[in-house]
């Protein structure tokens, strides 16, 4: 009897010690269970035009569940508001300054800056993307073969679009061919980049699905308020809408494929809308963007609203701090930006890092229409209310040449009404978004929102511009800018991609034949403006 009962005891006992190291071995695995990452990158999107951000004519569900279901980021910025340049620093975790080329657009992508994506394929994810990834330029290997940031393309779904101008590439296809390849259920990085609402727009397709020209509520003020402008916005608002769909689509595809759960969402924009004095430029509405993040495995607290101060350059790590993967493994050059991490698994709304309390911004060359290919250098820096940049060559023409077209800025309708201003009585809205600038400009961002009033002048804010600009210095030094340090004509020198467009304003000036340029139109050259203006 005494021995039955020794037997059962034992029995009892390894049954235990069994269970427990079965729990413990389920909850080991639980926690060190990698999650999936779906970055998504609307093209040319401005903040105030999400619903989650209080936009009502502009719908978009899609967006307004990552931010409940998720954080919603109430001062997210891009370094640099323009889509190659800005994406850089998504993929590098730097700023654009300290990129090399890689801090142009158009450019030859540096060799030596590895991408998070590519580490990520490298430390065991499944990598991939559809629609636009890191563009417009090139990148090879250090021998010369074609290197994809991204590390692989999906691109043969197609669909039929709601309007001409609409890309047929059909994301969620796409993405459904992409989880469908991971045979072996590894945790993925996946990054759809929505052509949309980048321009070109079909004229009047905003009319033509429904939409009214009163619904909308602001025209912004350094635009003239007419039909055509509205027509403008209208159209970009349809596209915004479709990128909406279709971020709605993945979302749902993760659903079907049990994947949502343990997927970090992470939905934003590279620059802001491709419209006058907004993309290409460094105001509030050019580098604020939107951003919300959703995870509900990891997100325990969701549905919060974050007013810390957060940068591109800061998701990068964050994905690999997530991923486990250390800044020394990644083999990456040094991350400048700082992990979301803390922000994500806490449960603090407003401010929750104080230390997160600025942003640094800049460009050098977006365009290829100046000549001997300068671009428009600018450094700047948010900080609290206020927004102070230091433009380095007041000389040139912040939105690219008047005799070619102003290239920095996209063609379209609000364009061209803008530049019929030049000469009348309303030539303001023309100084405001193709005029030359003064060497300094400083803007109260909470009251002055659209930067119309520069207080650089103002003896009353001398104090706090001399405050911001030496502490942007400071870490602009520290960060080895050129610019700053004095050496910033190397981002002159460096070539353009394609090859077809180096010296083009030279060219062009000579009367060459120059290869067709699908972002402007015939109406942005004004023959005119190029007498008066040389």
């Amino acid at each position: 009897m005494k021995t039955d009962k020794l037997i059962l005891c034992f029995g009892l006992l390894v049954s235990l010690l069994v269970s427990c190291k079965s729990e413990n071995k389920e909850k080991q695995e639980e926690k060190t269970e990698r999650p999936n990452v779906l970055l998504v990158v609307a093209d040319d999107a401005t903040v105030r035009h999400m619903g989650a951000y209080g936009s009502h004519y502009i719908k978009t569900p899609a967006f307004d569940r990552v931010a409940k279901e998720g954080v919603l980021f109430n001062n997210a910025y891009t370094p640099n508001a323009k889509c190659a340049p800005s994406r850089a620093s998504v993929l590098t975790g730097r700023n654009s300054w300290q990129l090399e080329q890689g801090g142009n657009h158009m450019p030859y992508f540096p060799s030596k800056f590895k991408t998070f994506p590519e580490t990520l394929n490298e430390n065991g994810y499944h990598v991939g993307y559809t629609g636009k990834g890191w563009l417009p330029g090139v990148a090879f290997n250090e021998d010369g073969s074609k290197r994809n940031l991204l590390v692989k393309y999906y691109n043969d779904a197609k669909l039929n679009p709601p309007t001409t101008e609409i890309s047929d590439c059909d994301y969620a296809g796409n993405f459904d061919m992409f989880l469908k390849d991971n045979k072996e259920d590894k945790p993925f990085f996946f990054w759809f980049g929505c052509w949309e609402p980048h321009r070109q727009y079909e004229y009047e397709s905003g009319l033509r699905a429904g939409k009214k020209l009163n619904e909308i509520d602001e025209v912004f003020a350094f635009w003239p308020d007419n039909d055509e402008v509205r027509k403008d916005i209208l159209d970009y608002a349809l596209e915004l809408e479709y990128f909406d769909a279709q971020l709605g689509k993945l979302i749902k595809q993760l659903e079907d494929h049990n994947k949502l759960d343990n997927t970090i969402i992470i939905v934003t924009s590279d620059n802001g809308m491709p419209f006058p004095r907004i993309k290409g430029q460094e105001y509030e509405l050019s580098n604020h963007l939107p951003l919300a993040i959703m995870w509900p495995k990891g997100i325990k607290q969701a549905d919060r609203k974050i007013d810390d101060y957060v940068n591109f350059i800061d998701l990068a790590p964050t994905v690999l701090e997530f991923a486990g993967i250390s800044q020394e493994a990644s083999g990456m050059a040094a991350i400048e930006g700082k992990s979301l991490a803390p922000l994500l698994t806490g449960d603090k709304s407003g401010i929750v890092d104080a230390s997160r309390d600025h942003i640094l911004i800049g460009k050098e060359r977006h365009d290829i229409g100046r000549p001997n290919n300068i671009g428009y250098p600018i450094r700047g820096i948010f900080k609290g209310d206020y927004l102070y940049l230091k433009n380095f060559k007041t000389d040139r023409w912040p939105a690219g040449n008047p005799e070619t077209g102003y290239l920095n800025c996209d063609g379209g309708p609000t364009k061209t009404a803008i530049l019929d201003t030049y000469g009348t009585k309303d030539k303001k809205y023309w100084e405001m978004s193709f005029g030359k600038r003064v060497e300094e400009e400083l803007y109260n961002i909470k009251t002055d929102p659209l930067c119309m009033n520069n207080l650089a002048a103002n003896a009353d804010f001398k104090a706090k511009k001399e405050k911001l600009f030496a502490q942007m210095k400071a870490e602009l030094t520290a960060q080895k800018d050129p610019r700053i340090l004095g050496e910033g004509d190397v981002f002159d020198n460096y070539r353009t991609f394609p090859p077809k467009f180096m010296n083009y304003h030279n060219r062009f000036i000579k009367g060459e034949e120059m290869p067709e340029l699908h972002w402007v139109k015939d109406s942005d050259f004004r023959k005119e403006q190029n007498t008066d203006l040389k």
